[in-house]
């Protein structure tokens, strides 16, 4: 929810706030950059002080985060807001993750419908921001898509220690260095690929920004190799399932969210939609993910197997975006969007649980919480660095050009060609590296945990 609620308001806020068209997208990655650099640490402090301690301690940071967003005068203050509600999602994600498979792994057939239900509470969370989005941002005001965060948090925290189990906390140490390498480095790429359609890609801060991301991930692999005790064990990923399964969350987020983000532009900017309308009109495409991961994926899984279901859905997301590339200046929503978003829905619904079960089920059971946090990680990295590439390519090909109606379709259709082309990458390399399987990869998780 905290991504999508906000999508319908981005508008308002660019408005009010002052966000360049090319900055705009620093709204959401602002989140998914703290998220996704720091899900690691969180997976390790889950594992270290107990999931459930973890899960209170996000949720706090995630209600301090929200009310700094909402009350932000200046742009500065909501990327800070921003990123602390990332902060406190990447302790409860993982943490999330480890307390279900605690409360349900000892059942193969209740661990698949928990799975299920983990995977649609994205969705459904989607389907309520951009309901909620709509109608708070066309009859409140923007500030209340981070205040309504506030209620939410505090019955999670009330409601955390009668329902989660407690967990023993583990021996060790934390990696700060790891963990603050990674998510220099995850934000340096980020912000020089969302700069450089504006300063230039032959520019030498653009290039001096990208060499700083690579070395402070190089030197992140290198500072993981030689701790007794890192944030990620390196020797992890010599599991096939569990890389592989990472790679395709990886290109699933980097396809996706580029789609959502910019389909609420076009439907804003181009059909000149207000808030709420703008919000409706994504439901179906949210319900039918929801739908999707509880009812049709786990059959499918079932009878045809978690690589054939991932590779199917990568193919019928990268076919939905591309559907979406036909859009016009002078459009509708009937024949512009709605059968491409339910064909990119029903994609995105097939392939997320199957890759998100194969790679939990890939770690030892004192792991739980890295695994968690690794394939988390796996999904925002792909997401803030899809997005960031995808709003350089919609900025070189007119979108910045706000007023300029044919010239933003031009942009947002070329932004869809692009994420379609990462879905397809996706459906190839799955294709190639997730093995056949029979059974359901929760089945794997359960067995794994004795």
């Amino acid at each position: 929810m905290d991504t999508s609620i906000i999508g319908v308001a981005l508008p308002r806020i660019q408005e009010d706030l002052g966000f360049s068209q090319e900055n705009l997208s620093w709204v959401f990655n602002a989140y998914v950059v703290a998220f996704g650099g720091l899900l690691l640490l969180g997976g390790r402090l889950s594992d270290l002080f107990g999931a459930r301690r973890l899960f209170s301690a996000g949720w706090l940071i995630l209600l301090i985060g929200s009310l700094v967003a909402g009350i932000a005068p200046e742009v500065w203050v909501e990327l800070t807001g921003r990123a602390v509600q990332g902060v406190g999602a990447a302790l409860i994600a993982p943490s999330a993750l480890t307390l279900l498979m605690m409360l349900f792994g000892h059942d193969p057939k209740e661990l698949t419908k928990a799975l299920a239900l983990y995977g649609a509470a994205a969705p459904a969370g989607g389907t309520a921001g951009v309901f909620l989005g709509g109608l708070i941002t066309e009859y409140l005001s923007w500030p209340w898509v981070f205040y309504i965060n506030i209620p939410i948090a505090l019955v999670a925290l009330l409601a955390t220690g009668p329902l989660m189990p407690a967990t023993q906390p583990q021996r060790g140490t934390v990696d700060v260095l790891g963990a603050l390498t990674v998510t220099l480095g995850l934000g340096a790429a980020v912000y020089a690929i969302v700069q450089a359609p504006e300063i230039g890609w032959n520019s030498a801060q653009t290039w001096l920004v990208l060499g700083a991301a690579v070395a402070l991930l190089a030197a992140f692999v290198a500072i993981q190799a030689r701790r007794r005790e890192p944030l990620m064990r390196l020797s992890i990923f010599r599991t096939p399932k569990l890389a592989a399964a990472n790679l395709t969350q990886l290109l699933l987020g980097g396809a996706w969210i580029p789609m959502w983000f910019f389909l609420n532009l076009y439907l804003q900017q181009v059909l000149g939609y207000s808030a709420f309308p703008s919000g409706a009109a994504l439901l179906p495409m949210t319900v039918l993910i929801m739908i999707g991961m509880i009812v049709l994926a786990p059959r499918t899984i079932n009878r045809f197997g978690p690589k054939t279901t991932t590779v199917t859905g990568l193919a019928l997301l990268a076919a939905g975006m591309a559907w979406l590339a036909f859009i016009r200046p002078d459009g509708n929503f009937t024949a512009d969007v709605l059968p491409a978003s339910l064909l990119a829905a029903l994609g995105m619904s097939l392939a997320f649980i199957p890759s998100l079960g194969t790679a939990i089920s890939s770690a030892r059971p004192e792991e739980g919480g890295l695994a968690s946090g690794i394939v988390n990680t796996s999904y925002q990295v792909g997401s803030a660095l899809g997005l960031a590439a995808m709003t350089a390519v919609a900025a070189a090909n007119g979108a910045a050009q706000l007023g300029n109606l044919p010239a933003l379709t031009s942009g947002f259709s070329a932004a869809f060609i692009g994420a379609a082309g990462i879905a397809a990458v996706g459906a190839l390399l799955a294709a190639g590296t997730l093995r056949s399987h029979t059974s359901v990869p929760a089945d794997e998780v359960a067995a794994s945990r004795g």
